[in-house]
């Protein structure tokens, strides 16, 4: 599949140590998943490879399961802004099986750039802005929001 503008993807392999008694991928893994497309998005639209250099807090996690996910599956974790508020911006997120493109799961997270030295929101620098704007922001792979 192309890159859609403005998005990014990181393609996981599920681990067997990723998963529940049930066979599936638990719940609580797809954070995990989200956080390394993060990563990468902050890597290749800001160029920052020090986490000491991001100074943002995750404020909202919201996930929709559509489908479980099982060991040894590949999943492709897309990843895009979008709104960018005064002090916060969302991340988009959608996984699909690479084999099928079938959707495991959609997700939004909440970002608030922070101030760790004086402990509080701090605007999005316009620098921060510029580059998210430039990449680009908008729907999803699918076509939705």
């Amino acid at each position: 599949m192309t890159r859609p503008t403005g998005r990014l993807s990181i393609d996981v392999e599920v681990r067997f140590r990723d998963c529940d008694p049930m066979g599936h991928v638990n719940n609580a893994v797809y954070l995990t998943y989200l956080e390394e497309a993060r990563k990468h998005y902050w890597r290749e639209v800001l160029g920052l490879q020090d986490y000491r250099q991001v100074d943002f807090i995750l404020a909202r996690v919201e996930i929709d399961f559509r489908a479980p996910a099982f060991p040894g599956q590949v999943l492709r974790v897309w990843i895009w802004a979008g709104e960018l508020r005064q002090s916060s911006f969302d991340f988009h997120y959608e996984i699909r099986d690479t084999a099928t493109d079938g959707l495991i799961a959609q997700a939004r997270t909440v970002q608030v750039m922070y101030d760790y030295t004086h402990q509080r929101p701090k605007p999005v620098p316009d620098a921060v802005r510029d580059r998210i704007r430039a990449f680009g922001t908008g729907v999803s792979p699918a076509g939705k929001p």
